[in-house]
């Protein structure tokens, strides 16, 4: 083996050690209650693992607000391989961001030669404290897939350069592809490729803008295809003018600029959920952000032809984090970390390669570069480390954010929220009523508020909660299942109808709803509202969804098929009904279904016992 070769496998293994001692403690780490249930433990479609029904889904629904499909099936193939083992989900994405680490490194060294600077880039990208989210999270697999997929694309760009034909495109356009439908922030990955063609690749003198742009139309337009269907998918998440004027919006978007650089160079305080400062900020804020902006932009343009790595890494982090720095509004955060996963690579290359530039006459040069580079890698690897075990369970995470930002509504109705599953009704209302004083345009404290109500047996107050949560975020379709049987325990059932046939307007493969649905018109009193076809096509469809196959489902399926006067098949459904019961130990759900089967045996419907 040659000298080349053991310094490029020692390097590629230094990288990937470097991911695994501030990432591999999450093999021990819980699920989460922020986005984890929707993305993954609740979802149905997701739990039922992989399957050629779970493909189509994901490419032709909605999840949670986006329409992200290979990032769905990633979860899939999870649960299908690992079941519900939150440790070994945790290690995928550790898996995808040490490989995104390595491809960037391959990508660097290749593109610049530049082997020592390439190594530090790639170094500092993969343990920045500001990975940790995108890292540690399991719903942020779209980052870390999406990020392996953007670093691929790079590289085939790069054998594109070299040799440019038809079928290089072709690959570039197929490994973006796959990255769009990771997450849709690769968007502006034709204007990051512009930028590479400026430097590394020097080929503005070569060929000229409008050869360039030519070249890239087809990228173009898979970014505008994405583009359209986030926007789509979103539309419920998006903030309203009304919500949040636009000014506020350009405000905190020029100076979240600022805080994303300064959290680069400063990393500390660190938080799961940035509140949006809305009207609060200061006008020496906005204005010295615009200054700063325009000083730095300045400055890169001019250096230019001397230092064309400074204007391509400062355009890259501008342009990239574009479509999430809250112009079109997404949501109630102000920033996120998990933003800065692609676009702080510009930064991070801009200042490595100053550097290696303004050292390149010192004495000692090597000496004195490593030291640094050893000494600032040490220590955003011990704060890594610390920032990641914040993201062990639930309760540490908002205990610690709630330490950090103590008037944070989404920290409270999420400590709320772990207090509700443990049975601290009292305490979860307490910390969810704080939230709304905080926020009252908080959907998720609403809806858990409405269910710590319910349990309390103030129903009223509760359907109320619920109400407000579906008029913030309309596509909650598990609110609407509540509120929905809220409704109809306090008689207003037709009401109740109609939030369930809401709920598969949005979701049409929602089983609770169908379910909910087919009860009450196979068993309700009233002969207005029975109606057995219905309530049989309903429950043949709860039936056919993932998670169909449980008791309640196959009871109601009976229930349907009596009122239909098709007493054998009731009879067999309710058997099998009665075998998942037991399988599930459910000693309650079996008596009813004796009684039931009871019933169906004399030819008679459940409304009639």
């Amino acid at each position: 083996m040659s000298r080349q070769t053991i310094r490029m496998v020692s390097i590629y293994l230094g990288l990937a050690a470097l991911v695994l001692v501030v990432f591999f403690q999450t093999a021990h780490f819980n699920f989460v209650n922020y986005d984890d249930p929707s993305y993954v433990f609740e979802n149905p479609n997701i739990r039922s693992g992989l399957s050629l029904r779970g493909i189509v889904w994901a490419f032709t629904h909605i999840h949670s607000q986006n329409w992200h499909p290979l990032t769905s099936i990633s979860h899939m193939i999870d649960c299908r391989v690992f079941g519900m083992e939150s440790g070994r989900h945790h290690l995928v994405n550790v898996g995808w961001h040490a490989a995104a680490a390595l491809l960037l490194f391959t990508f660097l060294w290749q593109s610049t030669g530049a082997i020592w600077a390439s190594v530090l880039t790639a170094a500092i990208f993969a343990i920045h404290p500001l990975r940790v989210e995108s890292v540690a999270w399991i719903s942020e697999r779209k980052d870390v897939l999406s990020g392996a997929f953007f670093m691929v694309t790079l590289l085939a760009y790069a054998s594109y350069v070299r040799r440019g034909s038809w079928r290089r495109m072709a690959i570039v356009a197929a490994t973006l592809s796959l990255g769009l439908i990771s997450k849709p922030m690769l968007v502006t990955t034709p204007v990051i490729l512009l930028l590479l063609d400026y430097w590394p690749f020097n080929r503005f003198d070569k060929k000229g803008i409008w050869k360039l742009l030519l070249e890239k139309i087809p990228l173009f337009l898979l970014s505008l295809g994405s583009i359209v269907a986030t926007l789509a998918a979103q539309r419920l998440a998006i903030g309203t003018a009304e919500n949040l004027p636009l000014a506020w919006r350009f405000n905190n978007a020029l100076v979240s600029y600022v805080n994303y650089l300064r959290q680069m160079f400063w990393p500390v305080d660190l938080v799961p959920f940035y509140i949006h400062a809305e009207g609060r900020l200061a006008i020496w804020q906005v204005v010295g952000a615009i200054a700063l902006l325009i000083v730095i932009t300045t400055f890169a343009v001019v250096l230019r032809r001397k230092l064309p790595f400074l204007v391509v890494g400062w355009l890259w982090y501008l342009i990239m984090l574009l479509p999430v720095i809250g112009i079109i509004q997404v949501g109630l955060q102000g920033r996120a970390d998990r933003y800065t996963y692609l676009p702080q690579i510009g930064i991070i290359a801009a200042v490595v390669w100053m550097v290696r530039g303004l050292s390149s006459s010192w004495h000692r040069r090597t000496l004195i570069v490593a030291t640094v580079s050893i000494v600032v890698t040490g220590i955003l690897t011990l704060l890594s480390y610390r920032e990641t075990t914040h993201w062990r369970d639930t309760e540490s995470l908002w205990t610690y954010t709630l330490s950090r930002s103590p008037e944070n509504d989404v920290a409270l109705a999420g400590l709320a929220g772990i207090e509700l599953v443990r049975g601290q009704t009292d305490d979860a209302i307490a910390h969810y009523r704080h939230a709304l004083a905080l926020r009252d345009g908080n959907a998720a404290a609403h809806y858990g508020l409405a269910l710590a109500l319910a349990r309390q047996r103030k129903t009223d107050e509760a359907i109320e909660h619920w109400e407000r949560s579906l008029e913030i975020q309309p596509d909650n379709t598990e609110a609407r299942n509540y509120l929905g049987a809220a409704l109809a325990g306090v008689g207003r059932t037709r009401e109740a109808i109609e939030q369930w046939q809401q709920t598969l307007t949005f979701d049409p493969d929602n089983g609770n709803a169908a379910s909910n649905l087919a009860w009450v018109l196979a068993t309700s009193a009233d002969p207005n509202l029975r109606d057995g076809a219905k309530a049989l096509a309903y429950a043949k469809r709860a039936t056919s969804v993932p998670g169909g196959d449980n008791p309640v489902v196959y009871r109601t399926l009976a229930a349907a098929y009596a009122e239909n006067g098709q007493f054998a098949d009731a009879v067999s459904a309710a058997e099998h009904a009665k075998q998942l019961a037991q399988l599930a130990g459910n000693l309650a759900m079996e008596d009813d279904l004796d009684r039931s089967l009871e019933l169906f045996r004399q030819q008679r419907t459940l409304r009639e016992r």
